[in-house]
This record gives structure tokens, C-alpha cells and sequence, in this order.
């Protein structure tokens, strides 16, 4: 009988005790976020970048139990390189989406990083799990917050302090209506990114990340009565915590105990970066971020059940017809190369074609890792593997560690690997993939193995370390630990949990997998 994994997903990381929220609220990759409420619910979009289906919208009642109700797209086709065809979007695609609630409708804004496919989305839905449709392609504005005024007019405010009025149908910018509002000051260095328009009383909010030169990163705010009119700043967080660095970038959100909180991130190494949640105090008319000495709190109260009962990471047995919501392809993925139905109860990944590393690639399925701690066993079938497929669990980032079974002939081995993806800035077209292996390889003589790989990511650790077992309880260490990263320059996300399949030779073997368990730990 199949194990119900679901309940062997453990989730304490985000509770410390009875009415409290431990931060970081999230201690997962979940970049770039807005934060509404519509309802008694909090709606969170995400940036998941060369993560496919891309865009998440989670939920929550009460900033504790998120989970991932639907995304915005299914896949990207502006160009070949979603595919991995002339070049990958590794750290780029869909970035830093807006969500806004207007007149019963969901909206969402984005704008790709890459060329061609560059062009602003604008979508909608009258529910946030979806469907979502397109309104319109227009140009790019980075970084960019949608905002619905209260009289209907709809504008977007972008880059570095500025800001265009749209139709209000949303097809298209207003003739001259584009300005800058403000001029960063000389100290700030590159843009004044992460742009969210929030109204209050009547006054307007747009909140940015500022870097100053030789500085600290910090959440600032620019105010004003008048959108044509003259604009104040102030620093509203400068808080380093945990040991990690700076935080900066997020919202704010009217809660609905009639307080307001702020939802900022933090880069927290080869986890990624993490959300924290923190009290929004109201002074002289300012969204000061942080306790009442302006620093992110370790906990904040909050008013939801003492158990944890949804999360955006979990175990999986396969046994639906549909993909589940918490696992995302890296790229598009070839839909007639995976199944669920082809074997009941059973993830089916098919190679389709031959790729030279787990970096080219398609139909590698992630998930988030989580601290502080984490682990994630794969159970994989392997009897159908072709002479040179490559199968097996990685830690998955620009810098990789992979437990990788090889078939070559009618030798199946399991090696641990570290790789090291190079890619050309401008196409990020995979240039060299360097590959170490670490420790001895092990003759595998059996159609059933488990892989597993346990990640900490408590301070200055980002250690994962990687085991192996042929009935699924007993465990033996395989290769060293492994130091995971964070590289903006060429994924630009943390590390994620990856099941892969490919061939190198001939394309038409498959593996099944069994099973995914995962529990986080917080000790």
C-alpha cells in the first residue's frame, strides 16, 4: 500500500508558540512579493523567474497557513529560449509581479526580463486561482506596480520614480501622460527597485528599496497628496536580522484586525530569499516597518489555530490525475514526456530528447527547499532506464550538488556530483558545465531506489548533504557536504529540490517515481 505522505509533511517553522508567527514568516525563496487582502483572505504573488507553470498566487487567513492556490500561466512562448532552444531564461522570465483587486476583478501585472518577450502582461480573473487571462501586451516597465485610483483611473509606476496613466480599458498608455516623479538622490546607487502604490486617507504611498552607495539596503517611501505634485521621502526600515543581511523589498497590507503590516523580504544565501512579516506603525502619517525600534521582530502575534494545516511545499504520492500546485518544471516542460496516468500512482518522467547535463535538460520537476532545516527523499523506479539516461534528486541551483544514476550498457551506478553551469550573459546560452565528482560511485543491481537530501540553511551553514538506501529506512551517506549558493548572476533564486531524467544517448526510457517525502525541522 502506497504511504500517505501528506501527513509526513511537517511544518513547525513558521510557529513558535501558541499566537505567534516565528519569522521569517516564510523561510523559502519567495522573491518580489505583493500582498493584498480581499476578504478575509491574504493574496500573495511571487517571482518564480524560469520556473514553470510561473507566477504563484498563494493564500492565507491569517499570514501562518499559505498555501499555492493557482498561477498566473501555464507556460511562456515569446521565445524559443523558454524551451531551452537558443538559450535558456535562467534568472530571468517572469519577475516581480503587481496584484491588484479592483471592482470584483483580480489583476496582475508583470514584465518578463528577457528580449524578445520583454513586453508587459497585464491579466485578470474573477477568482485568484485562476483562470487568468490576457488584457494586453504593453511596454516594459520594470520593477512595476498596477494601482486603480478611487476615481477608476488606472496608472503604473515603474524604474526609478516613474509613472504613466493607462486606458481604462488597460490597452494602452495615455499620450503624454508619462513622468518622473522624483530623482533618487546622489548617494543611491542603480535603480530604486520593487515599486508598490499603495492609497491611504486619501494620500498616496509608493514604497522602493534603496541602496546607497557604501550604505545599507533599505525600504524607503515617497508620499504625496497629488500625483502631479511634489513628493517627501522617508527611510521606513533599516533592519538587518537573524545574522543575515539587510532587509528590503515588499508591501504593506491592511490586515483585518484593522492594523497594517509590512511583508518584506530578506536575501538569506542558498535558500533564497525569504519573506518576514512585520508590524506597520502609522507615524505623522508614515508606514514605519518594523517593532517600536524599527527593527524586523523574531515573532509577531497573530490570530489564526495553532496547527499549520497548508504549505507550499510537500510530500506527494502521486496519486491524483492532476500535477499538484507545489511542483514547478524548469522551463516549459514537453507535456507528452511526463504522465501520472500512464502508471497509477506514479509520476512517469520520459526522456525525450538527448541534453549533456540536468542544466538543458526539460521535464526536471522542482520544489522549494526550507529552513532552517529540510530533507526531501525520492523513491524512483528505475528498471525502464535506456544506456545512457541519467536520472536521480539534486539541489538544484547555478551551482548543483546531484545524486545522478547512470545506466551505460547494463551498468547502472550512483555517483554524488557537484556541477558548475556557465552561461553568456546576453542569451544565457549554456557555455560549459563543470562537473566533480565527490566520492566513490555505488553499482546499483536493484530497480528501486531511495535518494535523499537533507539542506541547512541556519546561519552560515547552507550545507546539503546527501544519502542513499535500497529499502527506504536504511540510510548511507554518499559524496561530502555540500555548500549551496546564491548567485544572482545566473539563476538568481535559492536552491530547489529537483527530480530529473534525461537521456544522452538515445531518447525513449522513463523512470517512475514513487514518492516524494519531505519535512521541515526546526532545531
Amino acid at each position: 500500500m502506497k504511504r500517505l505522505l501528506i501527513s509526513l509533511s511537517i511544518i513547525v517553522c513558521s510557529l513558535s508558540i501558541s499566537g505567534t508567527i516565528k519569522n521569517p514568516m516564510l523561510w523559502s525563496d519567495v522573491p518580489d512579493p505583493d500582498v493584498i487582502r480581499v476578504g478575509d483572505y491574504y493574496y500573495l504573488v511571487s517571482t518564480t523567474m524560469h520556473l514553470m507553470p510561473g507566477a504563484p498566487i498563494m493564500r492565507s487567513t491569517d499570514f501562518t497557513d499559505w498555501e499555492t492556490i493557482g498561477y498566473l500561466f501555464d507556460k511562456l512562448t515569446d521565445s524559443p529560449k523558454y524551451d531551452m532552444n537558443e538559450g535558456t531564461v535562467y534568472g530571468r522570465g517572469q519577475w516581480a509581479t503587481s496584484l491588484k483587486y479592483h471592482n470584483g476583478r483580480f489583476y496582475a501585472l508583470f514584465a518578463p526580463n528577457d528580449n524578445p518577450g520583454g513586453e508587459t502582461y497585464i491579466m485578470t480573473a474573477a477568482k485568484a486561482e485562476g483562470p487568468w487571462t490576457i488584457v494586453s501586451r504593453l511596454r516594459h516597465f520594470h520593477d512595476a506596480s498596477l494601482f486603480f485610483d478611487d476615481d477608476d483611473r488606472v496608472y503604473v509606476f515603474f524604474g526609478t520614480g516613474e509613472m504613466v496613466e493607462l486606458s481604462k480599458d488597460l490597452q494602452s498608455v495615455v499620450e503624454g501622460s508619462h513622468r518622473k516623479i522624483f530623482q533618487r538622490e546622489k548617494d543611491e546607487t542603480g535603480l530604486l527597485e520593487g515599486s508598490r502604490m499603495v492609497k491611504k486617507d486619501g494620500t498616496y504611498y509608493l514604497l522602493m528599496i534603496s541602496w546607497p552607495a557604501g550604505g545599507k539596503r533599505r525600504q524607503v517611501c515617497y508620499r504625496t497628496n497629488d500625483l502631479l505634485g511634489q513628493w517627501e521621502k522617508k527611510v521606513v526600515l533599516l533592519s538587518d536580522f537573524g545574522g543575515f543581511p539587510y532587509v528590503g523589498q515588499g508591501t504593506i497590507v491592511d490586515g483585518k484586525d484593522g492594523q497594517w503590516y509590512g511583508v518584506i523580504f530578506q536575501d538569506r544565501g542558498g535558500v533564497g530569499r525569504v519573506l518576514t512579516l512585520m508590524p506597520c506603525r502609522w507615524v505623522d502619517g508614515w508606514p514605519m516597518l518594523g517593532d517600536d525600534s524599527g527593527k524586523v521582530p523574531e515573532t509577531m502575534p497573530f490570530g489564526g489555530s495553532e496547527t499549520k494545516h497548508n504549505q507550499i511545499t510537500h510530500s506527494d504520492d502521486f496519486s491524483s490525475e492532476k500535477l499538484g500546485l507545489h511542483w514547478q518544471w524548469n522551463h516549459n516542460p514537453i507535456d507528452n514526456a511526463w504522465s501520472l496516468t500512464d502508471r497509477q500512482g506514479f509520476l512517469r518522467m520520459k526522456t525525450s530528447r538527448t541534453a549533456n547535463s540536468i542544466y538543458d535538460a526539460p521535464n526536471t520537476v522542482t520544489q522549494r527547499m526550507e529552513g532552517p532545516k529540510c530533507s526531501g527523499i525520492v523513491c524512483l523506479d528505475i528498471s525502464k532506464m535506456n544506456d545512457g539516461d541519467r536520472a536521480g534528486f539534486s539541489a538544484f541551483n547555478g551551482d548543483s550538488g546531484l545524486l545522478t544514476i547512470a545506466r551505460d550498457g547494463k551498468t547502472t551506478m550512483l555517483t554524488m556530483t557537484s556541477e558548475h553551469v556557465s552561461l553568456d550573459n546576453r542569451s544565457k546560452a549554456i557555455t560549459d558545465v563543470k562537473r566533480e565528482q565527490q566520492g566513490d560511485a555505488v553499482k546499483i543491481k536493484r530497480k528501486k531506489v531511495w535518494l535523499r537530501i537533507d539542506g541547512d540553511f541556519t546561519l552560515h551553514r547552507d550545507i546539503a548533504t546527501f544519502y542513499y538506501s535500497f529499502d527506504g529506512s536504511r540510510w548511507t551517506k554518499i559524496g561530502n557536504d555540500y555548500k549551496m549558493i546564491f548567485d544572482y548572476r545566473r539563476f538568481f533564486m535559492g536552491t530547489k529540490f529537483a527530480i530529473f531524467n534525461y537521456a544522452t544517448k538515445t531518447a525513449g526510457g522513463f523512470v517512475d517515481v514513487d514518492s516524494f517525502e519531505y519535512k521541515v525541522i526546526d532545531n
